[in-house]
């Protein structure tokens, strides 16, 4: 249980401590700051402690705000200040010095915990202070302040507060409208019964898995239930993370797994899809159009990601293609009609639902590759123009994890060394070209043949060469994008080319496993924590070596063969990176990452 110590004088008729207690904290009272020592030194070295005030006035959203996040080691609002166990050394230091320099008297003049903050600050530690809005949280110094200050309490809803500040700031125009007003309510509910934001999240995987076998079964009823069942799982994805909100339920789990089953979900409906369409009175085979579907928005998720991780901390940020973006978003109904246009997860799962209960698995494909496309290039053209008209300085850190999203293999990290020598200026164009001609050999030349696997070592020897520096230009975050592009687009061409049954499922259980390992690596340099190890990349055997095996394989075996092969290859990558992923995830030292960026 976590202790708060309530310093100072009891102020009469103070809901204080039972604030506290429904908080969940073991409240102790200390009359002065040597005593508050006394109680911090006996405090569980294992459990958060509080110092708050006696004369705190505020709202209790206000002291849960400040004192029960997780996500941060040190936290503070005026007259209350709490420290995770990583940060308890601090905060003994810092009430030790205000011992000494106060020497023990009674607090009645200003608040030992805003002094505490002041020496946190002063010690160079990273306090957290929550926006609180609306809310108050305040130590009055006399009777008239304290009346003042119960006023605006009741003035203000607390509960309506926290309801509002439990959905994202920045969300998609059919989040907004038509999801967030009722899902708020019931993340609510969830939180009043003691559910967690991972036993949502994973009710949101079931219905999502449930979905994909409805639209499985290939009939038009089945169908009809996966689009709601589908509307359904993404209400409950809104779910989770409002309930992480509304409770302050963050954790790292819960962080691994919000991040993934979006990705997890969607890519198997795409399957459920492309099964139902096979089995369905028409035998439609669409898997190449499921593939391909999977293969778009993994590309432009790789691009939003590296665009990003470019301009983290870049200096000089500006350009007058931002200026004019910022202004656009000055306008209301512009602001909408962008988020909209982008295809977010919500409109994007929208309407692959209503397409799928009213047409064809074939229809929603189309449409789905169309609307990603349109979405893709809009957005891929805006930061291509940003990036060519702003004067940003990229860091160290920048370069670095654009390089780890690069996710060079063996084949790559040895040519480096002699790449470096001739190294050209324009990565992003060295990786256009080799990933262009191994798609266009993959595609263009029948199967069984030779000339993929030219391209391929084109392929292996361009690599290098868009890593060999770091990658600081100005349009070096789409060498990442290239990459996945090049691997994706060819094991695509080569099952397509095969025309054999099973190949096209196989090469989707493949990207769907390679991409998983790339969606690992960025939320991984998202919470700090570098990229994946090693070891496991070089298992793997990154992107340019498992193109070369893919069209080494296309090029010897048969197309049954190259079947079999792509199968087992990818429960190899699978099973491997799953394992890791989990192993780390889990851990205790692993971040947790609560994205409140651009939706998905």
């Amino acid at each position: 249980m976590s202790t708060a110590i309530v310093t100072g004088q009891p102020v009469p008729g103070s809901s204080l401590e039972n604030d506290l207690r429904s908080l969940g904290f073991d409240v102790r009272v200390a009359a002065d700051a040597a005593e508050a020592e006394t109680l911090l030194a006996a405090a569980p070295a294992g459990d958060r402690v509080a110092l708050v005030d006696a004369r705190f006035v505020g709202h209790q959203h206000a002291l849960r705000l400040g004192l029960t996040d997780p996500r941060f080691p040190l936290c503070a609002i005026p007259g209350a200040v709490t420290a995770q166990p990583a940060a308890r050394q601090a905060m003994t230091r810092a009430v030790a010095q205000e011992t000494t320099a106060g020497g023990g008297t009674a607090l009645a003049v200003d608040s030992l915990a805003d002094r505490v903050v002041t020496a946190l600050d002063a010690d160079g530690g990273a306090v957290h202070r929550p926006e609180l809005g609306s809310l108050v949280a305040a130590v009055p110094a006399d009777p008239q302040a304290r009346n003042e200050a119960r006023q605006a309490v009741a003035a203000v809803d607390d509960e309506a507060v926290r309801l509002k500040s439990a959905v994202k700031s920045r969300d998609g125009f059919f989040t907004t409208f038509f999801i967030s007003p009722y899902s708020r309510y019931l993340a609510r509910w969830c939180a009043r019964r003691g559910l967690t934001p991972n036993q949502v999240t994973t009710a949101s995987l079931l219905t999502a898995l449930i979905a994909a076998g409805c639209a499985a079964t290939g009939t038009r009823g089945g169908f009809i239930a996966a689009g709601v069942l589908l509307i359904a799982s993404f209400v409950l994805d809104c779910t989770d993370g409002q309930l992480a909100r509304y409770a302050l339920k963050y954790s790292t789990l819960g962080a691994w797994l919000d991040a993934t089953f979006d990705r997890a979900k969607e890519y198997a409906y795409y399957a459920g899809l492309a099964l139902g369409a096979a089995r369905g009175g028409g035998h439609d085979d669409v898997w190449a159009l499921a593939l391909g579907a999977m293969v778009l928005q993994t590309c432009r998720h790789v691009v939003d990601f590296s665009f990003n991780e470019a301009n983290h901390d870049a200096a000089a940020n500006t350009s007058p293609t931002a200026a004019l973006s910022d202004k656009l978003d000055s306008v209301g109904w512009t602001v909408w009609l962008r988020r909209m246009i982008v295809l977010p997860i919500g409109e994007r799962w929208a309407m692959i639902a209503v397409l799928t209960a009213a047409t064809t698995p074939r229809i929603t494909f189309y449409a789905l590759l169309i609307g990603c496309a349109f979405a893709a290039a809009y957005t891929t053209a805006g930061r291509v123009l940003r990036s060519l008209t702003r004067k940003a300085r990229r860091t160290d850190r920048a370069a670095r994890a654009l390089a780890d999203l690069a996710d060079s293999g063996p084949l790559a990290q040895g040519l480096t060394r002699i790449a470096r020598r001739v190294s050209l200026r324009a990565p992003a164009y060295t990786a256009l070209v080799g990933g262009a001609a191994v798609v266009l050999a993959a595609t263009l030349a029948p199967y069984g043949s030779w000339w993929p696997v030219l391209g391929a070592v084109f392929y292996v020897l361009q690599s290098p060469l868009a890593v060999a520096r770091p990658l600081k230009g100005a349009l070096d975050w789409l060498v990442p994008p290239f990459f996945r592009a090049a691997e994706y687009g060819t094991v695509l061409a080569l099952a397509g080319k095969a025309g054999v049954n099973g190949a096209l499922p196989a090469a989707f259980g493949l990207v769907a496993a390679v991409a998983y390992h790339h969606y690992d690596t960025v939320y991984r340099i998202r919470g700090n924590a570098g990229a994946p190890p090693a070891w496991l990349v070089r298992v793997i055997g990154g992107h340019e070596g498992r193109t070369l095996l893919v069209t080494v394989l296309a090029a010897v075996l048969t197309a049954s063969q190259f079947t079999v092969a792509l199968t087992v290859l990818a429960v190899a990558v699978a099973l491997v990176v799953l394992a890791e992923s989990i192993r780390f995830w889990v851990s205790a030292g692993a971040p947790a990452v609560h994205d409140e960026g651009e939706p998905a």
